[in-house]
Formats: C-alpha cells, structure tokens, sequence
C-alpha cells in the first residue's frame, strides 16, 4: 500500500511536469490541421459564408473568449457544410476545454470521434484529444481501449498515441512497459522529434535513460 501510495505521487509529479507539453503538442497539431484542412475546404467548395462564421469564431478564441467561442462552434457546426462543420465541432470541443469545462469537451471530441462522415483524420484527433483530456479522469482500462485504434503504422496520430500508451502503462504501474514504449519512441528515427525528446526526458524521469 505504501509502494503503491508513492507510485501515485511519482505518477502525479510526472503527469504534472510533462502533461502539459504533451496537451501543448496536440494543440499544435489541431491548429496546424485546422488551418491546412480547413483552407483546403474553403478554397474547393468556396463556401463564403461557412468560412466568414467560422472565421468569426476564430476571432473569439483568439481573444480568450473561451465559452463564447465554443457556442459560436458550435453553432457553425449546425449551420455549415461538412468540411467546416467537422472542424467546428473540434474548435468548440477545445475550447470548451479551455473554459474549463473539460466534461462536455470530452463529450464533444468523443461525438466528432464517432462521426463517420467527418474526416479519418480529424476523427482519431478527436479521439487522442477525448484521451488528453480524460488522462486524470478515465482508469487505465479506458485509456488504453481509446488508443489502441490509433496504434495502427497507418494511423497518422500514432506516435502521440504510442506516447500517451506509454504514460497509461506507467500510471498503472507496469513500469517495464512504459520504458519500453518510450525507448521504442525515442529509437525511431519516423517519431516526430518533439515526441522523441519527450520520451527521452520521460524515460529518463522514470529510471530507463540508462
């Protein structure tokens, strides 16, 4: 009880220390995917009016209105075609996110997860993210049922994925599996350097960089 007591707090440590630069990351990705998908939207079906609501909406996130943004995204996702209604629906999760209510984010990205008619790729973002966010709130059983669709050598999320599979090991305690996750992370030479550097620190932080 003891072992498993300071367990959680080394987890705690952990989790505080480097959650956010992972959550960094996926904000980057979902920025950078927004942008690409969504001008590749706009620019094919020269949706004027879709892009103006959306562009609108942008301007409320930028501007830290957080809960205002989301309903705006809301909102585009009822009002506008496919392309831009799937990225709504992913802006208005993340930030629901960062107006703190991490609940009905997690509601949100697990619905646009489930939407077959929205893009694959914007599909197992959502469900990454639903996982990020959930991190602290889900069992470990959970967690690694929502990843591994995305383990896959054809998922183009899969070494966010590998990494937070790797954090879920670790929080469960199957120590020898989380420093294998990230060695094998830090060993690819495919791995995206920011995931390699952080699975270099983490495996280091856990007692396997050496």
């Amino acid at each position: 009880e003891v072992d498993e007591d300071i367990r959680r707090e080394r987890y705690a440590k952990l989790w505080k220390a480097y959650g956010r630069y992972v959550i960094g990351a996926a904000l980057a990705l979902v920025i950078g995917v927004a942008a690409t998908i969504g001008w590749r939207e706009y620019t094919r079906a020269q949706r004027e009016a879709d892009g103006a609501q959306f562009a609108a909406a942008l301007d409320l996130a930028r501007e830290g209105r957080s809960t205002e943004a989301a309903a705006a995204f809301a909102q585009v996702a009822e009002d506008a075609g496919r392309g831009y209604a799937a990225l709504a629906q992913l802006q208005a999760a993340g930030n629901l996110a960062i107006s703190g209510d991490v609940d009905a984010a997690v509601v949100a990205y697990d619905r646009l997860a489930a939407d077959r008619s929205a893009d694959r790729i914007l599909r197992d973002l959502s469900a990454l993210l639903a996982v990020i966010h959930s991190f602290d709130r889900s069992d470990s059983a959970d967690l690694i049922q929502r990843l591994d669709p995305l383990l896959a050598n054809d998922n183009p999320w899969r070494y966010s994925a590998r990494e937070l599979r790797a954090l879920v090991a670790y929080k469960s305690g199957s120590l020898e599996e989380a420093r294998d996750g990230f060695a094998a992370l830090v060993d690819d030479p495919n791995a995206p350097q920011g995931v390699r550097s952080r699975s270099a620190e983490l495996l280091a932080a856990i007692g396997g960089g050496g």
